[in-house]
């Protein structure tokens, strides 16, 4: 992966790096920015839900944003939330004359833990969805060869085994482990922009389910004018055939097998320089997605010499629905797959700044909407980036995620309760456009995949926590 990273990352000199544009001057983004999680649309999404949500303390605006509030600051706890509710946080959110901090007397958390379970999941499935056409909407990013390019791949996330969660999402027992497994993990699929970095859609699951069903699900919508680029996980028939289904290209890695088999099929000899037509007929082994038919599919099947300077050369095989061999050569495409990298930096984002690798939480519905509310947090975070790079016409993956959310958080801390002025707005784009990552002009050496343990007078905990108490109650008492 790494070998891939820098054979494809490096640009030409004399490439300078695209840049986002945006029609709107400071004072507009500004007004764009309020219109991320507007009011009148979430009242008209909740028209047939007799939830009776207005008549609570807890609005769903308010509490929408202070899940998403949660996310963006470093401390999670609902006590937190209750503490900026009650110094006025969210009394511009409030309706007329009903102010929050008013009306909150208690420290106790039960009204904002309710009012989240109250809030629909389709809700935060539509928000997200709605951050992510304002970012494509409000700013403009170079197309490649007239595509929209999307990056698609999938990781895990952590669950304590409380109330429903391990129904939802069993803990996974390797093959080799023969004690009992304590953490639950869920499987996440999530398909970036790769212009601004945002998040376009999610799928979560269990590990009973695949990568390739819960991109199914995200397919499922249209993407037309899109180009999707996956690697040789997501080279599969059922990913391709969704993928023409939902009328877009695809661009994924193959396995030198499956490659094999599709050049056998061709009549052609597997080698490096080969870009040859081809059509994907599915065997008896390949699954097909709900819904549609196990149709063939019409691509080009590629295999590109890749010889990286210091490292061993490889051949990477390359399967795309571009059939037009003289707009999409094979060395564009072999260079486009180059930045798929940047879906796992993406990806590390959301698990460590966004701090979702871990879910604290007690049931799987609520599970399911801290990730989401994750994720528009994240999709703020990344439009306010794309907003200041576009304004200081700057690339925008120069830019610090870290230090964007440090920025932006403040920022919102400062003029809670009151209308933000235009001065404050274009001051804190113009310190995250110089939150620039470091240039780093030698390579970094290869690291090794281990840590160093943290040697501690305490066992690790095997086993249930409760069997662990009952052992514990059995042994005598100490004298």
């Amino acid at each position: 992966m790494y070998i891939i990273l820098h054979t494809y990352m490096s640009t030409p000199k004399t490439q300078p790096p695209a840049l986002l544009r945006t029609r709107f001057s400071a004072s507009q983004l500004l007004a764009e920015f309020h219109q991320l999680l507007p009011a009148p649309r979430l009242a008209s999404w909740l028209a047939r839900s007799a939830q009776g949500f207005y008549l609570r303390a807890f609005t769903p605006l308010i509490t929408l944003w202070y899940c998403v509030f949660q996310r963006l600051s470093d401390n999670h706890h609902l006590s937190h939330v209750v503490e900026d509710a009650r110094a006025g946080g969210a009394d511009r959110l409030s309706p007329k004359g009903k102010r929050l901090s008013r009306q909150l007397t208690s420290e106790a958390t039960t009204s904002f833990s309710d009012a989240r379970q109250r809030l629909p999941l389709d809700l935060l499935e539509k928000t997200l969805w709605h951050t992510a056409s304002r970012i494509a909407s409000g700013l403009q990013a170079t197309r490649w060869l007239g595509l929209k390019v999307a990056l698609l791949d999938g990781s895990t996330c952590r669950m304590r085994p409380l109330g429903d969660i391990p129904k939802h999402f069993p803990p996974h027992r390797p093959g080799n482990c023969k004690k009992q497994p304590y953490w639950c993990v869920s499987r996440v699929v999530g398909l970036f922009c790769l212009a601004t970095g945002a998040i376009l859609d999610s799928a979560m699951g269990s590990l009973r389910a695949s990568e390739q069903a819960l991109s199914a699900l995200i397919l499922q919508r249209s993407w037309a004018q899109w180009l999707l680029v996956a690697d040789r996980n997501f080279g599969v028939y059922s990913i391709v055939r969704a993928a023409v289904g939902a009328q877009a290209h695809l661009l994924a890695r193959l396995t030198q097998a499956r490659a094999g088999k599709l050049a056998r099929l061709a009549n052609v000899r597997l080698a490096a320089g080969l870009d040859v037509r081809v059509t994907w007929h599915p065997s008896r082994h390949d699954q097909c997605p709900a819904g549609l038919e196990p149709s063939p599919v019409e691509g080009r099947l590629l295999a590109v010499r890749i010889e990286p300077p210091g490292f061993r050369s490889f051949i990477l095989y390359l399967f795309t629905t571009l059939v037009d061999a003289q707009t999409y050569c094979a060395q564009a495409l072999a260079q486009l797959y180059g930045q798929r990298w940047q879906v796992e930096l993406y990806l590390r984002y959301v698990k460590t700044q966004m701090d979702l690798g871990f879910l604290e939480c007690h049931s799987a519905d609520m599970a399911r909407k801290e990730w989401l509310a994750g994720l528009i947090a994240y999709n703020i975070v990344r439009w306010t980036m794309a907003a200041a790079a576009a304004l200081a016409q700057v690339p925008v993956h120069a830019l610090s995620f870290s230090r964007a959310r440090e920025l932006l958080l403040g920022w919102c801390i400062r003029w809670s309760g009151r209308r933000p002025s235009l001065a404050a707005w274009k001051v804190l784009l113009g310190r995250i456009a110089q939150a620039r990552l470091p240039k780093r002009r030698r390579r970094r050496p290869a690291e090794p995949r281990a840590i160093r343990p943290f040697h501690k007078k305490f066992a690790k905990l095997e086993g249930c926590r409760a069997d662990a108490r009952q052992k514990l109650a059995a042994l005598p008492a100490k004298s």
